[in-house]
C-alpha cells in the first residue's frame, strides 16, 4: 500500500464536510503542495563543487548546526529557466565568499513556476532569496508581509536581474511567412500560447501584443482590435508556457509558438534547431530579485544572501546569465561582441512600467471581468 494509499486510509473523509472539515481539508491541500515543493527543494540541494547536501539537523532559529563553526546555508527559489544560469553563479560565489570571508556557503535551490514558487513562500518556504519571472510575483511576497516594501531601491537596477523578450516561433522553413506579432493577426494562422490568467509567461505574452500597437502609434481600442485577433486564432490556452511547447513541438498543433527569448536558446543548446523571429517592437521581460527579509532575519543570513544578491550584477555574473539566453542587464557586458552578435537588436523595447506598472497590469488586463476575459467572451460568441 502507498503512503497516499495509507493516507486516505486514516483520513476517513465525509461525504458532506462541514465548515470546519472544509477549512481543515484547505489547511491540508496547503500543506501537501508546501510539501511537496519541499521534495523538490531537498532533491535540489547545491554546494561550493561538492555532491548535493541535505541538513535535516537543522536548529529551530532556521540555521544549521554547521553555522556556529563558521558555516551558512541560504534557500535560493527561483522560476524554472533560471537553473542553468545559478548552477554555474553559485559556485563562483561560494569561492569569493570563502576567500574572503572564510566561510563555507551551502545553497538550497527550488525551481518551479513562478506563480507556484510564489505561493510556495507565502504558505512557508523559508526563502531567503526569491529570482521571479514578474515584478506582480514579488510584489504578493512584500503584500504578505515578508518582504519589506522598498526593497526595490535597496539593489542595482530597480531590483531586475535578469531580462529576456519575446519571441515568434515558427514551423520549419516558416511556411506561413510570420516574422511579426501583426503576422499573428492573420486569417489561417493557428497561435499557441499559455493562458495569461494562470500564467506568468503569458502576461508578458499579451503585454508584447497590446504594446506592439500602443508604443507605435496605436490607441487602445486598436489594440484591443488586434489582440483580439490573435486571441482568435488561438486554439486551445495551456496552463504554462512549457505545456504550450509541448503542444506545439510533441503534438503539432500550430502554426506559431509566442515564448521567451531564452528558452529559445535553451532549446538550441538542447540539440534542436527551431525556426523563430524576434520582433523588432517588443517587451522588456524583466526578471525581479528580492531578499526574503522576515526570514533572512531569522535565519541570521542577511549578510550573505545581500552579498549574493549584489554578486549577481556583476560582469561575471552577468555572462553566465546571457550565455544561456537572458540579455545581461549590465552594458558592458551587452557590449561583448559574443553578446552583441548572439542577441538581435531591438528598434523598440518598452517595459511593464511603460504600460502603467503591474498593479494596474493586473487590474486592467487580467482580473476577473478585465480586458483578457472580455477578449475571451466575444471570441466565444
Amino acid at each position: 500500500m502507498s503512503p497516499w494509499q495509507r493516507l486516505n486510509q486514516h483520513l476517513h473523509w465525509p461525504q458532506q464536510p462541514s465548515a470546519s472539515t472544509n477549512q481543515s481539508f484547505t489547511a491540508l491541500k496547503r500543506f501537501v503542495s508546501l510539501f511537496l515543493v519541499g521534495i523538490t527543494l531537498s532533491l535540489a540541494v547545491a554546494s561550493c563543487g561538492q555532491g548535493s547536501t541535505n541538513n535535516p539537523a537543522a536548529t529551530p532559529g532556521g540555521a544549521s548546526p554547521a553555522a556556529n563553526k563558521g558555516n551558512v546555508e541560504l534557500t535560493l527559489v527561483s522560476f524554472a529557466v533560471t537553473k542553468a544560469a545559478h548552477e554555474a553563479i553559485i559556485p563562483k560565489f561560494v569561492e569569493q565568499w570563502q576567500k574572503e570571508k572564510g566561510q563555507t556557503v551551502t545553497f538550497n535551490q527550488s525551481y518551479g513556476g513562478s506563480g507556484s514558487q510564489t505561493r510556495a513562500v507565502i504558505d512557508g518556504l523559508e526563502a531567503d532569496i526569491v529570482h521571479l519571472a514578474l515584478a506582480l510575483d514579488t510584489a504578493k511576497i512584500e503584500k504578505a508581509g515578508l518582504i519589506q516594501p522598498g526593497w526595490e531601491k535597496e539593489v542595482p537596477n530597480e531590483g531586475i536581474v535578469s531580462k529576456s523578450v519575446g519571441a515568434i516561433v515558427t514551423r520549419e522553413g516558416n511556411p506561413k511567412n510570420i516574422k511579426t506579432w501583426e503576422d499573428l493577426s492573420q486569417d489561417g494562422v493557428k497561435v499557441i500560447t499559455a493562458d495569461p490568467k494562470t500564467s506568468g509567461v503569458a502576461r508578458w505574452n499579451f503585454l508584447a501584443l497590446w504594446g506592439s500597437v500602443v508604443k507605435t502609434g496605436g490607441d487602445e481600442t486598436k489594440a484591443l482590435d488586434f489582440t483580439s485577433k490573435v486571441y482568435k486564432n488561438v486554439p486551445i490556452l495551456t496552463k504554462d508556457a512549457r505545456e504550450a511547447t509541448d503542444v506545439f513541438f510533441k503534438q503539432g498543433q500550430g502554426d506559431a509558438l509566442i515564448n521567451y527569448e531564452n528558452e529559445i536558446f535553451l532549446a538550441g543548446e538542447k540539440g534542436e534547431k527551431p525556426t523563430y523571429s524576434i520582433p523588432e517592437v517588443n517587451v522588456s521581460i524583466d526578471n525581479p530579485i528580492a531578499i526574503v527579509d522576515k526570514n533572512v532575519d531569522k535565519h541570521g543570513t542577511r549578510e550573505v544572501a545581500e552579498a549574493f544578491v549584489k554578486f549577481l550584477y556583476t560582469p561575471e555574473a552577468q555572462r553566465e546569465f546571457a550565455k544561456v539566453g537572458f540579455r545581461p542587464v549590465d552594458a558592458t557586458v551587452a557590449a561583448e561582441p559574443e553578446f552583441v552578435k548572439k542577441y538581435a537588436p531591438i528598434k523598440t523595447l518598452f517595459t511593464a512600467q511603460d504600460l502603467g506598472g503591474w498593479g494596474d497590469i493586473q487590474q486592467k488586463f487580467f482580473d476577473d471581468g478585465a480586458v483578457f476575459d472580455k477578449i475571451q467572451g466575444s471570441i466565444k460568441q
